[in-house]
């Protein structure tokens, strides 16, 4: 299938330790529309190959065992939606024939048709991808966990991609501290940042109108996303080409990243992992889809 590429150019901050923007950089990368109903379109952003260090070192603040060992990844080009999915593209994509299971054009809890859909469990996932594979001759899919990373990072390998902290000017998380019987239980600022607001809801994709150097919006906060792959306790034996990792398991929960609305910083790292029941559909956890 003939494919017609178009570039746009997108903003790019880095932050110091204490969350204060020092650089600014203007940038440009090469996306395709995948045509959608009624006038509806995807913007699928070029994700370059290349190889990168998957995980968190020991050092990095709220590391957990989960994120290591870091560990060499290789992967070939592949292409990322530049946003997660929105209401409105799961409302048109759920219109289109069923292929397995029924799915709820309007599922999310925070209506809005350019917020990010949520309420929406792995399966429900797997039927959006097969339905606009079908519907676009071309193959989707959930990314695997490595394709996610890489792509979250853009060559970064700070715990952000915006530097060494993050501020809730720059992404959709809980920047305020919660406490329990007089302890903090959850902080709200990550290393030397700031504290911030707590939106306790989505907000539009692109809301922040900054990207990282890959060209791609939201990746941290907003909503958790899902991914294709099995959880794994830790990277021991995981896959170095950047496929998913499936293997031979008993294990049936799924992996989602990129932290919610609803998560401290900490959880919004580029090397953060999370694992839930595929079954499960909560007001915090959505999308992207990627093509290769």
């Amino acid at each position: 299938m003939t494919t017609q590429l178009s570039s746009y150019e997108f903003e790019v901050v880095t932050v110091n330790p204490q969350g204060e923007i020092t650089q600014r950089e203007n940038k440009k990368t090469l996306y395709f529309l995948e045509k959608l109903e009624h006038e509806s379109t995807l913007e699928m952003v070029a994700i370059p190959g290349g190889t990168f260090y998957m995980g968190s070192l020991k050092t990095e603040e709220g590391c957990l065992s989960s994120q290591t060992p870091q560990h060499l990844v290789t992967l070939k080009p592949f292409w990322m939606s530049k946003y997660p999915i929105t209401q409105h593209q799961w409302k048109v994509v759920a219109k289109l024939p069923c292929i397995k299971q029924f799915l709820d054009p309007e599922p999310a809890n925070f209506s809005n048709p350019n917020r990010p859909v949520e309420q929406v469990c792995w399966y429900d996932v797997q039927e959006f991808c097969a339905r606009l594979s079908e519907y676009s001759q071309r193959s989707y899919y959930l990314p695997s966990e490595a394709q996610w990373e890489y792509a979250c990072r853009a060559n970064t390998t700070t715990p952000f991609h915006f530097g060494e902290t993050i501020t809730t000017n720059l992404a959709n998380y809980s920047g305020v501290d919660w406490e329990y019987q007089g302890k903090i239980c959850s902080k709200g600022s990550y290393r030397h940042g700031p504290l911030g607001e707590d939106r306790r809801e989505t907000t539009a994709v692109g809301h922040f109108g900054v990207a990282n150097s890959f060209g791609l919006y939201d990746m941290y906060g907003n909503v958790r996303e899902w991914c294709e792959d099995v959880w794994h306790k830790n990277y021991v034996g995981s896959p170095d080409n950047g496929q998913a990792w499936i293997g031979h398991t008993e294990e049936t929960r799924r992996v989602l990243r990129g932290g919610s609305w609803n998560c401290s910083p900490h959880k919004c790292r580029s090397a953060y992992r999370a694992k839930l029941d595929p079954l499960t559909s909560l007001y915090d956890i959505g999308f992207r889809i990627v093509h290769y």
